[in-house]
């Protein structure tokens, strides 16, 4: 078991992540694939696809992250928080060679007999890191870019359920519904882990990210210290249906893609309509569906939170809310991640389970 000791400071600062990123889950999935009783059925179809079409030459990444778990992996890979892969790339590539060497101090004391080129990778080696950048995007090309938008649509859900959550009944409750296997029990939160062990953090937060390529809480500290946020990783479909949602569903590329897959077609419409506010009958005018469509949608939406409706005089007016305007935003990825505030205070490695 390990128990996180918060600070008053610590409370102040817990963040809900925007999304998950690209190259972190990916790197998560590469322990997820060769461990066949990890994540049950709701990972096997998936892994069987994705071993089916992994070339010999891929099969490099395996020693990135071995099927002992991702306390293996490259720790600035899992650190990574971009909206796209090659943006976290470019920016684990340009990280300083102090943060390469902290990782590498961990890496000798875990894996000593971890293959030459892993070790060369964290020395900065530019063919090496040439090679597993190339070998990353042909593995996300069909492991994880498949699912994106799906996997955005749900993390997006997350996210408005936990930010309203926090919102409605504080901090206490979100800490304490993230995962079964998270136990909050204010100031210590725990979660399983290979041995017992407190950690008490410095007052500089945890962030939370919902993940789906790792189906375990998983808590991961910065290398360089305690001065840096604690990420908190939790299961981001644990349930048959999301996951199902996330496999099954298709999802138009483009900014939308992720709004389709959760909201549907006309639906995702209205609610793009309604950015400019306006009445139903413009909005169905806009969004090319009949009044009583339009209505029926916007009353989904109006129950959700993401519009309200308002009589003007004979009419009715309808706007987005902040929630609304937040999920619409294509841009909001790029925004920082939302802060939860508590109103009162209640080793460098991983901890990926039992």
């Amino acid at each position: 078991m390990l128990r996180l000791h918060f600070t008053h400071d610590d409370l102040t600062r817990v963040r809900i992540a925007r999304a998950p990123d690209p190259l972190a889950e990916s790197v998560l999935s590469l322990s997820l694939v060769q461990t066949r009783d990890m994540g049950g059925v709701l990972m096997e179809g998936w892994r069987s696809r994705t071993r089916g079409s992994m070339r010999p030459e891929q099969r490099v990444l395996f020693d990135l992250a071995t099927p002992l778990g991702v306390a293996e992996a490259a720790e600035a890979f899992l650190h990574a928080r971009s909206r796209t892969l090659s943006e976290s790339l470019e920016q684990i590539w340009s990280l300083p060679g102090r943060r390469w060497s902290a990782d590498l101090r961990v890496l000798s004391g875990m894996r000593p007999r971890a293959p030459r080129w892993v070790h060369e990778l964290r020395r900065g080696e530019s063919e090496m890191r040439a090679t597993v950048d190339r070998r990353l995007r042909e593995y996300h090309s069909f492991a994880v870019a498949p699912y994106w938008s799906q996997l955005l649509a749900a993390a997006h859900t997350e996210r408005a359920r936990s930010a309203t959550l926090a919102v409605d009944r504080g901090l206490d409750a979100l800490l304490g519904s993230l995962h079964p296997d998270v136990g909050w029990q204010s100031p210590v939160l725990t979660l399983p882990c290979r041995v017992d062990a407190d950690l008490r953090l410095r007052g500089a937060g945890v962030v939370l990210v919902p993940t789906f390529f790792w189906p375990e809480p998983l808590a991961l500290t910065d290398n360089r210290g305690l001065d840096h946020p604690l990420v908190l990783h939790y299961p981001l479909a644990p349930d048959l249906t999301t996951c199902r949602a996330i496999w099954t569903s298709t999802a138009e590329d483009g900014p939308d893609g992720a709004l389709v897959a959760l909201l549907g077609t006309t639906r995702a419409r209205v609610l793009r309509a309604a950015a400019d506010p306006a009445g139903t009958a413009e909005l169905a005018r806009r969004s090319g569906c009949s009044p009583a469509t339009a209505s029926h949608h916007l009353s989904v939406l109006r129950t959700a939170r993401l519009l309200t409706t308002k009589r003007t005089g004979p009419g009715v007016r309808h706007a987005l809310t902040p929630l609304g305007r937040a999920l619409l935003d294509d841009r909001a990825l790029d925004r920082p991640p939302v802060t939860v505030t508590a109103r009162t205070p209640a080793r460098d490695a991983y901890c990926p389970g039992p």
